[in-house]
């Protein structure tokens, strides 16, 4: 999960030793660590994979993963080039043009009845582009095409209904569109269905058909996916344990920019967990995940240039990074130690370079 992004289950440790001591440090801010996540089918669903990305480190959380309610993206589905109509209506919204794509559209299931047409109407009233924004008449534009068997429709309508649009009770309703959805090769259909097989609210839970479902995305290239099923991977969930599996499925997703999985994936080789160990490669990656906001890569980020492991000692930085991980919520006491251990100009220059960065300064 931002748009389509309520994954992963995953949550690495990350273990660095002391310089010249014989004492593993770990990068889990004391106090944190979620309770190990239980291995029988009834426990708790694993927790989304975008949301333990947030949590820290050494196993999965067992919180409840939960579609994200977001407008509906814009539809991707591709015009048929022999059908200049159709692509005048979506060139029109590419371009930003959205009154001009609302009157191509309107016109078009006037005089041909067109369901992706239909979608588009329903995309502009759902992200109010070039009109008011209306939930109703998405909704029904939706629907239409729903009916007419766009799969683009049924996964935007999915998702109004799984946001609380169109009244009370629509997970029924969207578990069928989406399994609809998915059938005719959505893949972010897919992706959000197995989230609610995992979820085992408006689902049974059943894990070993979510991690099917998350396979199907995954093999599409759907990183938030690739991300998830790493994690099913990495702790045994509806797959068998598979740590080189997990990683690899963690560094295509990486290449991809899902950020969660660049933590994940710099954990692994900073630890050499199903890969060759690579520490500046894996400091390089916390740097860049770091400087995408991720609170996890900035802690663990201020862990090795404090301790300077995989990367030369640089404790005003470090503790620049420690300072703003810490407004997120992942403080560190043994951190806030090596920040009152500093002499007074060099904390000044860290909490400057904080100030900084969170533009408070």
């Amino acid at each position: 999960m931002k748009r389509l992004r309520p994954i992963a289950i995953l949550a690495g440790s990350l273990m660095l030793a002391a310089s010249g001591a014989v004492a593993q440090v770990s990068l889990t801010p004391p106090g944190s660590e979620p309770p190990p996540a239980a291995n029988k089918p009834a426990a708790k669903p694993p927790a989304k994979p975008r949301e333990v990305a947030k949590e820290a480190v050494k196993k999965p959380a067992a919180a409840t993963p939960k579609p994200e309610a977001t407008p509906a993206p814009a539809a991707t589905a591709t015009p048929a080039p022999d059908d200049p109509h159709v692509d005048l209506v979506y060139g029109a919204f590419q371009r930003g043009q959205y009154k001009t794509a609302f009157d191509l559209a309107t016109k078009r299931v006037q005089e041909k009845g067109d369901p992706k047409a239909m979608t588009m109407l329903g995309e502009l009233y759902s992200n109010a582009f070039g009109v008011k924004r209306d939930y109703a008449k998405a909704i029904e534009w939706y629907r239409r095409a729903s009916d007419a068997g766009d799969r683009e429709a049924m996964f935007s309508l999915a998702m109004l209904r799984l946001s609380g649009q169109g009244g009370p009770d629509g997970g029924a309703e969207a578990a069928k569109l989406l399994a609809s959805s998915a059938k005719l090769g959505s893949m972010k259909a897919a992706y959000n269905l197995a989230l609610l097989y995992i979820d085992g609210q408006t689902l049974p839970q059943d894990l070993k058909r979510a991690a099917e479902l998350l396979r199907e995305a995954a093999d599409a290239g759907n990183p938030e996916a690739q991300y998830a099923l790493a994690t099913f991977y990495k702790d045994g969930n509806g797959v068998p344990k598979d740590p080189e599996k997990s990683v690899r499925l963690l560094q295509a997703a990486s290449l991809a920019g899902n950020t969660d999985a660049e933590v994940e994936y710099a954990i692994a080789m900073f630890n050499g967990t199903g890969t060759p160990q690579n520490r500046p490669a894996a400091v390089a990656l916390l740097r860049k995940a770091a400087r995408e906001n991720s609170p996890i890569a900035q802690n663990r980020l201020a862990w090795v240039l404090v301790n300077g492991q995989g990367a030369p000692v640089d404790k005003i930085e470090g503790l620049k990074w420690h300072l703003i991980a810490k407004t997120a919520g992942k403080g560190d006491p043994m951190l806030d130690e090596a920040l009152a251990d500093l002499s007074p100009g060099d904390r000044a220059k860290a909490e400057a370079a904080a100030r900084r960065w969170l533009g408070t300064k």
